[in-house]
């Protein structure tokens, strides 16, 4: 199971922290020097490709010597985004003519079916409140 624990800090902010001491500060949009939510899910996104994605061509012979992506979405509605978009930016092993068609076939298949974090957001995952029983 993965998990994250969200609480509000003494100075009004926020953070998440996992069970291995990582955390990261986040707030609303105009808090300067921290993400928003949103920013965090496409984030999560674009980390969930590129950390699958690395190592599946790098194990195919193919280590790409720069490997970034650029996650992007506008508001459609105060509550909804529209269409996510990764862009990919990618230097090839220089001399390696199959790279290019092997980070293609690894990203399309990442994108597709092996990051957890993308089908989430494609597909209906349920997700639950949990409130304390309040006197």
């Amino acid at each position: 199971m993965a998990s994250v624990r969200v609480e509000r800090t003494d100075d009004g902010g926020f953070v998440a922290r996992n069970d291995r001491g990582a955390e990261v500060a986040f707030g609303d949009a105009g808090q300067d020097g921290v993400f928003t939510p949103v920013e965090l899910l496409l984030a999560a996104l674009g980390g969930c490709e590129i950390v699958t994605v690395e190592p599946l061509t790098a194990k195919r012979g193919h280590r790409l010597v720069k490997l970034a992506a650029t996650v992007a979405a506008e508001k459609v509605a105060p509550t909804k985004l529209g269409t996510i978009t990764v862009t990919y930016d990618v230097e090839l092993p220089e001399g390696d003519e199959k790279a290019a068609q092997v980070f293609a076939d690894v990203a399309h298949r990442v994108h597709e079916n092996h990051c957890t974090v993308g089908r989430a957001l494609r597909e209906e995952t349920p997700s639950e409140q949990v409130l304390p029983e309040l006197s």
